[in-house]
């Protein structure tokens, strides 16, 4: 069949909007996260090294994390329009050898990670709170340029029923602030279902083992990066058997959520 220069045209042009969307989704993924918390991130010599060890292992050198938590605290103790100021935090960061590095001026974060005390958001008192300061924190973070994402937090180990109401509000805080969440807590009720001889429970049976922080880390690259953390060669201190069923359940887990 022979294409006329009319019909060549909208062919052509359906091809750029497609590749430019393509382009776009790419340069959306947030490299430098600003991880805004308590001691659920911070267990484990923090979260947000986990995520950068996914990256790592993936080739990528421009990803950069940096926490900052308080201990037991809640959404509303957080100033992240503060935090986000011009010259506050990442002006410079440790690489290497603790060697310092100066980072470009301006902008410092390409998304901010937020997630709310344990029980906070299915509080009854304290619930009305959580979606107070996600929508305010989601303007003030886009405000300065950056993307807010919300970190889905999982159930106690002796309160499984916190699941479902945590991945409500954490859901509705992302749909109301069109921000994507981290369906971590689905992913530590599916680690659980699966394999409940894994523990992914300090003693206290609220915060992670290094195994639950690296189930959350895994969960949250697929979440942000799109990628699928199946096969990295990134598995910290656990056995390979171990690395991989999180793996595949953080996969799984963001897969099946993206869905909903």
């Amino acid at each position: 069949m022979k294409l006329t220069k009319s019909a060549i045209l909208p062919l052509a042009m359906a091809f750029h909007l497609a590749c430019a969307g393509l382009a776009t989704a790419a340069s959306n993924i947030p490299q430098s996260l600003l991880w805004v918390g308590n001691s659920f991130f911070y267990y484990n010599n923090s979260m947000h090294n986990f995520v950068l060890g996914f990256a790592r292992a993936d080739k990528n050198n421009e990803a950069r994390g940096t926490s900052l938590t308080i201990s037991g605290s809640g959404i509303d103790w957080h100033n992240v329009s503060a935090y986000l100021a011009p010259g506050r935090i990442g002006g410079y960061s440790f690489v290497g050898d603790n060697e310092v590095q100066f980072n470009k001026p301006g902008r410092q974060f390409d998304g901010v990670v937020l997630m709310d005390c344990s029980q906070c958001p299915v509080h009854p008192k304290l619930a009305p709170i959580f979606y107070k300061y996600a929508k305010q924190h989601a303007r003030s973070i886009r405000k300065a340029g950056a993307e807010p994402i919300f970190f889905m937090s999982w159930a106690y180990k002796d309160k499984p029923e916190m699941t479902e109401g945590l991945a409500k509000a954490y859901d509705k805080a992302g749909k109301d602030n069109k921000a994507r969440v981290i369906p971590a807590g689905l992913a530590f009720a599916n680690a659980v279902k699966a394999r409940p001889d894994l523990e992914l429970y300090q003693r206290d049976k609220r915060h992670p083992t290094l195994a639950g922080t690296y189930l959350a880390a895994a969960t949250t690259y697929a979440a942000i990066y799109g990628k699928s953390p199946v096969g990295s060669s990134f598995v910290s201190t656990l056995d390979a058997p171990t690395a991989q069923f999180l793996q595949q359940i953080a996969w799984d887990t963001v897969q099946a959520h993206q869905k909903k």
